[in-house]
């Protein structure tokens, strides 16, 4: 099987779009009576929180990175010649 990046600010957009689905799946079907003003500041929210988790996770993918790459240049000296 093919290894593939993990993009958790692409699943916390999922989960908040399914939490906003089923809310107006339940207002459309009459099981729960909410005003369209919940549904805006989940919806900002939501994609304010991907936002932040896809920056947080893309500095440790660059913190990991670096830390990789110094370790191969310290392993293969400090002459910097192959």
């Amino acid at each position: 099987m093919l290894r593939h990046e993990i993009r958790p600010g692409r699943a916390v957009a999922g989960l908040v779009m399914l939490t906003l689905a089923a809310g107006y799946a339940a207002d459309a079907a009459g099981a729960w009576n909410a005003p369209w003003t919940f549904f805006a500041p989940v919806f900002l929210g939501g994609l304010w929180l991907a936002a932040t988790v896809t920056w947080i996770s893309y500095r440790l993918r660059r913190r990991r990175g670096a830390r990789k790459a110094s370790a191969e240049a310290s392993a293969r000296g400090s002459t910097g010649v192959r």
